[in-house]
């Protein structure tokens, strides 16, 4: 099969990103395939206005998946999945931003092919993508990132986590972004191994529900990491966004702070 044009047959899965928020950055392809499915198993902080896509006969199963939340096991998405599959169901599992960035997409990739089920991956927007680029900032730039690292500030049960003070340094001497996903929770943790390799003055924002409506986003210094949330009262979902490339930005809110909260 060609990859570029996706097989929706029954018996098969297909993962959909479905972006950070907004529906109207769905690709194509993604379309296609909500319409075509027979059974949605949808993640938590998929729009609904995402399933208007779907036919109207098909299932609709809600499955929450939300960082910090009460959320359905892995195994069970995993059991329903492969369930409806052999039924012969067209089962597309939708999924907040992309599959293949902190989405356990790849885990449930494997898990179905060990299973003999055909699966196939549409990818979507990334929140940390879509929520810089709300506000106006690139990710890279040749003058101030040379490139950018997405990262989760959540680890594992039993896994020690990142090495922020090694990454810090990493981010300094080669002029990385850092986009840091389900890091709220964590944020003093983050900053306090971050400033082992940045200076305090780095810029920073931190963006809540990106690409919403409700979105909100403060703008500040990697020494005021965790204030500025307390400060702000932002919660999840939210990305925190750490580098030179925020440089404009900053300045733009020490001149006029409205620009703080949008």
């Amino acid at each position: 099969m060609n990859p570029s044009t996706p097989d929706f047959r029954p018996g098969t899965v297909t993962l959909v990103g479905a972006g950070p928020g907004d529906p109207e950055l769905l690709t194509l392809k993604a379309v296609r395939a909500i319409g075509a499915a027979t059974v949605l198993l949808v993640d938590d902080l998929v729009n609904d206005a995402v399933l208007a896509h779907a036919n109207p006969r098909a299932r609709i199963v809600h499955v929450g998946k939300r960082g910090g939340c009460k959320s359905t096991p892995q195994a069970f998405i995993d059991k329903l999945m492969l369930m409806a599959a052999r039924e012969g169901e067209i089962v597309v599992r939708v999924k907040g931003g992309d599959p293949f960035i902190f989405g356990r997409g790849g885990e449930e990739v494997e898990h179905l092919r060990a299973e003999g089920v055909a699966v196939q991956v549409v990818n979507g927007i990334t929140a940390g993508l879509a929520g810089l680029t709300a506000l106006g900032v690139p990710l890279t730039h040749r003058d101030h990132a040379h490139g950018v690292v997405f990262i989760t500030g959540h680890a594992k049960p039993g896994d020690a986590g990142t090495d922020w003070p090694t990454l810090a340094a990493t981010a300094r001497d080669a002029k990385l972004t850092l986009v840091i996903y389900m890091g709220v929770s964590g944020a003093a943790h983050i900053e306090q191994g971050l400033l082992a390799g940045l200076p305090a003055h780095t810029p920073l924002a931190v963006i809540q529900h990106a690409t919403l409506p409700e979105q909100r986003h403060t703008v500040s210094t990697l020494g005021d990491l965790r204030a500025c949330i307390e400060r702000e009262g932002l919660g999840s979902p939210a990305v925190i966004v750490v580098g030179d490339v925020l440089r404009g930005l900053r300045s733009l809110a020490a001149a006029a702070p409205s620009v703080r909260a949008a």
